[in-house]
């Protein structure tokens, strides 16, 4: 028996390395790696599938998002694996929301509904807690130590602290990257009459904004200076308002550390967060969201970053940007009417420099830069910059060993060198330094106005996820919409949108701490006045007297070699 099965492992190996060399010849060009150490790469995967198959896995089925890099995934990657391997899988792809939907329903349940999941690392602190996810540091030492690829190099990897919970270790493994960033028309901004006519009018020089106030001053300029380009009606600013979970993400995407709320401190503001939430000296136990317990959510630096949002889009944005939810705004700025967006994902990057639109030159360049956010007033050095998404492999430790195994398989599959830089060039969305290095973008970072420098340069380090402070991101991610979207709409202010925000990330954290968690669960300060916690020298911090300064620019130039010469700005 065990002869028979060497022997049809054997005839099927030979075959899955015919595929391998065809894949590698095929697509998987170009790599940092010679296509010799690419086949080796793959001969590793052939052998620790054939292993799963002769115990009867012949298919696996994982789940992921939509966007460019998942569904090249999806479509070529699992195409590719199947063939090399032997393993079948069945790749999912739908939006966001249900995939955190479905995650919590797993999680609920204790069972998973996939074998994997790319999931974004924003909920690291929730699966700390519950102590349902498999640490990925302990299954490569052990369970899963002959499925781990000798190539895999965690090392290459660039966001995987942010992916490392607080007991040191990493439960999940990177995927997909991008950031939040500045994202302008670099064309635009070049010309030499807009130049004359902003300065005329602002005392400073039409450029990169370093301020909200600046970015509020070049919004106002070109929807109600300019007015007109080409023909067409101009907007000095892009958003989306509608009510829908995706408008959650626009708030616990950094946008309030972006105004200044947080304390200082990277990956995330220790003790309070870009979400408000304050943690204990331990630096893991939440105790509050509400000025009133400490937090952040509702102080004044919280307020001001949602009054702007909501000025802003009402003022500059085009009048459909109200209704629009993330997905239906983001092709927007490629239609060529927009100036500039404060909080543009690097993920547009890829559909941005199609040949035709607008906003490309007819030799493939891109008209467009993109740059680090300005900062709102309660900013200062220090503090985290702006947001990064990081898309990651995730595995239940309910999920049946071998499935496992193969899905391990799988996700380091779609990430290894072999794979990793043609899936950049797809999908712009990097996780490996080797990549973001290659000769290839080197050859070609002209074509991609800014990212390349941007993710060569100290700056990526500053753009960071939600952070461990946050207990339970599905239950408390779903709050954020629900009240923005009543301050949007008029029937609350700010200030009562934000009140009633922290009370309810507050009354969650106390069902939380009461139902208790496997690790770091939530313990609220009692209630104080806000006065106790309001200050000067740590987050919340005190409403400043002056909360719109003398607006501030930088030539665009000049911030590039800054970037080349390893200096944030």
């Amino acid at each position: 028996m065990t002869l028979a099965v060497l022997a049809v492992g054997s005839t099927v190996a030979r075959a899955d390395e015919a595929a391998a060399r065809k894949w590698i010849a095929d697509e998987f060009q170009p790599s940092t790696l010679s296509k010799e150490q690419q086949l080796a790469e793959m001969k590793w995967f052939i052998q620790a599938a054939a292993t799963l198959r002769a115990r009867g896995i012949s298919q696996i089925n994982v789940v992921s998002e939509t966007i460019t890099t998942h569904s090249y995934e999806s479509k070529q990657l699992a195409a590719a694996f199947g063939e090399i391997t032997g393993i079948k899988v069945h790749h999912d792809i739908i939006q966001e929301g249900d995939v955190v939907e479905k995650l919590q329903t797993s999680m609920q349940s204790g069972r998973s509904i996939y074998d994997g999941w790319i999931s974004d690392s924003d909920l690291i602190g929730t699966h700390y807690r519950y102590g349902v996810i498999l640490p990925l540091s302990d299954y490569m030492q052990g369970a899963g130590r002959a499925y781990t690829n000798p190539g895999l190099d965690l090392k290459d990897f660039i966001g995987t602290k942010f992916t490392t919970a607080p007991d040191g270790k990493l439960y999940q493994l990177p995927d997909q990257q991008f950031a939040n960033l500045y994202w302008f028309r670099a064309d635009w901004f070049a010309r030499t009459d807009l130049q004359q006519k902003f300065s005329a009018k602002y005392g400073y020089p039409l450029g990169v904004p370093l301020n909200w106030t600046a970015y509020e001053d070049i919004a106002n300029f070109f929807t109600n200076d300019v007015k007109i380009l080409d023909g067409k009606p101009v907007y000095g600013h892009m958003d989306y308002g509608k009510k829908d979970p995706s408008l959650g993400w626009r708030f616990t995407d950094a946008w309030l550390s972006m105004a200044g709320a947080a304390d200082k401190g990277l990956p995330n503001g220790l003790p309070v967060d870009e979400w408000g939430i304050r943690v204990a000296a331990d630096r893991c136990t939440p105790v509050g969201a509400s000025v009133e317990r400490g937090g952040a959510t509702n102080s004044p630096a919280a307020v001001f970053a949602l009054t702007k949002y909501i000025d802003w889009m009402k003022r500059f944005a085009p009048p459909a940007a109200l209704g629009m939810t993330f997905s239906e705004a983001g092709p927007v700025p490629a239609q060529g009417q927009v100036a500039q967006q404060l909080f543009w994902y690097t993920a547009f990057t890829a559909d941005m420099t199609r040949p035709g639109l607008p906003v490309v030159n007819a030799d493939g360049t891109p008209k467009w830069r993109m740059a680090p956010g300005a900062h709102g007033p309660y900013w200062q050095e220090g503090m985290q910059n702006g947001y990064q998404d990081v898309g990651s492999w995730t595995f239940f430790k309910s999920t049946p060993p071998d499935r496992l195994a193969a899905a391990w398989l799988y996700a380091q599959f779609i990430t290894s060198k072999t794979v990793s830089l043609k899936k950049s060039i797809v999908g712009l969305t990097f996780i490996r330094d080797s990549d973001i290095r290659s000769e290839y973008f080197t050859r070609n970072a002209a074509r991609y106005g800014g990212l390349i420098e941007f993710y060569r340069s100290p700056a990526r380090v500053a753009w960071t996820p939600t952070g461990t402070n946050v207990p339970d991101y599905p239950k408390l991610a779903q709050l954020w919409w629900q009240n923005v979207a009543t301050a949007v709409t008029g029937e609350r202010t700010p200030q009562a949108a934000m009140d009633n925000l922290a009370a309810q990330m507050d009354q969650v954290m106390a069902r939380l701490q009461r139902a208790g968690m496997s690790h770091c669960a939530p313990r609220l300060n009692p209630k104080e006045s806000p006065a106790k916690w309001l200050g000067k020298s740590a987050a919340p911090w005190a409403k400043l007297a002056d909360e719109r300064p003398r607006g501030e620019t930088v030539a665009y130039d000049t911030l590039l070699q800054a970037w080349k010469e390893g200096r944030v700005r």
